[in-house]
């Protein structure tokens, strides 16, 4: 097989994020199994290690652009530093893909995207969005109402026009794509599993188990009272949450809802699996997601989620009944209903993680490849 030189663009490197973790695992594998020549090409973060080992095959760039230090300056002036270093970016990566020639230049739909297809270097542009669409630019910080719908449009529009340009326009979900009807150019490839464990659990540990950063984006708040009311008819069940953040809002709600004895929160660790299959029930409270890979990392080890259906990722991941159970979006007291149920069905738990395990193995590694390659060898292939 043609091998082939890949640059991705990512503004970084050392946040323990899906996003950084899935690239990652993908240019690893491409690197090490394929021969790829793998360049990562950063704006931000020269300074910081990478959160996930790196193949040593794989060449980063940082391009030295740092707006991280515009941020937290008056709003006129963040503008104006925000504009500048958007022609130094544009200058200096434009430079570097005439210089390193990849095939294929892949932005992950940060800053570039919005010159990156009028970089005339002769590789194939890709987009490759790790957010859902209704989720992916936050403008609540905006003064007014009238004023953040404005910028919304404005800012879809031309985001829209951007993706259009692209010879291929990457999502995580069917879910997703649906809502991108304005593109024709737009494909599904999901996130990849890091591993698929050995080891799997066998849903016999009184645990249940959760996994992410702390923020109001996964829901834990919500968790933790769906949790108050499984605590009442299970006491003999415990809750532990996996994840960075500030934790000290979601200590107070413990102390709230006197979760204290059975509701646990912990750091994030290098080997989830390791506690995952600790675990007899995956519990996932997000309001949104781009996917959710620590739904299909939980299922892989055998264990049966109770999951959101939020926007977007468990719809794809899961098919209700049989490998997991799906509760309307928001909903705390089914999400406690279907934890009980689980909880008090032991034979049915344990059914369910094997049906979990198997599905898991949709999100390996080389499945995903195969099909990137696919799409890869599509694009140059139309020269």
């Amino acid at each position: 097989m043609e091998s082939l030189t890949i640059a991705y663009c990512i503004p970084s490197l050392y946040s323990m994020s899906g996003m950084e973790r899935t690239l990652t695992v993908k240019s690893n594998y491409f690197a090490e199994n394929y021969n790829y020549k793998i360049y990562l090409i950063l704006t931000d973060g020269g300074d910081k290690d990478p959160a996930f080992p790196l193949s040593s095959k794989i060449t980063i760039i940082n391009l030295d652009i740092n707006y991280d230090k515009i941020w937290g300056k008056p709003f006129f002036k963040q503008l104006v530093g925000y504009l500048n270093k958007q022609i130094k970016f544009r200058k200096r990566l434009t430079q570097k893909l005439h210089e390193i020639k990849p095939d294929i230049t892949i932005s992950m739909l940060r800053r570039e995207i919005n010159f990156i297809t009028k970089i005339h270097d002769g590789s194939k542009k890709v987009g490759e969005l790790h957010f859902n669409k209704n989720n992916y630019r936050d403008l609540n910080n905006l003064p007014n109402l009238p004023l953040r719908n404005f910028f919304a449009k404005l800012w879809m529009h031309q985001l829209v026009s951007n993706l259009r340009r692209l010879d291929q326009f990457v999502v995580l979900s069917h879910e997703d794509k649906e809502q991108w009807s304005e593109l024709k150019n737009v494909k599904v490839i999901y996130n990849p599993l890091p591993e698929f464990p050995e080891k799997v659990s066998d849903c016999s540990n009184k645990i249940v188990v959760a996994a992410g950063r702390f923020v109001y984006q996964k829901g834990f708040d919500m968790l933790i009272d769906a949790w108050q009311i499984v605590q009442i008819k299970h006491p003999d069940w415990i809750l532990k949450i996996y994840g960075n953040g500030n934790k000290e809002d979601f200590y107070s709600r413990i102390e709230k809802n006197n979760c204290q004895d059975t509701c646990f929160l912990y750091d994030a660790v290098s080997d989830l699996s390791a506690k995952l299959v600790e675990g007899s029930i995956f519990a996932f409270s997000s309001r949104f997601e781009g996917f959710g890979m620590v739904i299909t990392e939980a299922m892989a080890c055998g264990v049966p989620p109770v999951a959101f259906a939020c926007p977007c990722g468990p719809v794809d991941i899961i098919s209700n009944g049989i490998n997991g159970l799906l509760v309307p979006p928001n909903d705390i007291e089914a999400l406690a209903d279907k934890i009980n149920y689980l909880i008090e069905n032991e034979g049915y738990r344990k059914e369910m993680g094997k049906f979990a395990r198997k599905r898991a193995e949709r999100f390996k590694i080389e499945i995903i490849a195969e099909e990137w390659i696919t799409l890869f060898q599509s694009l140059i292939n139309k020269n």
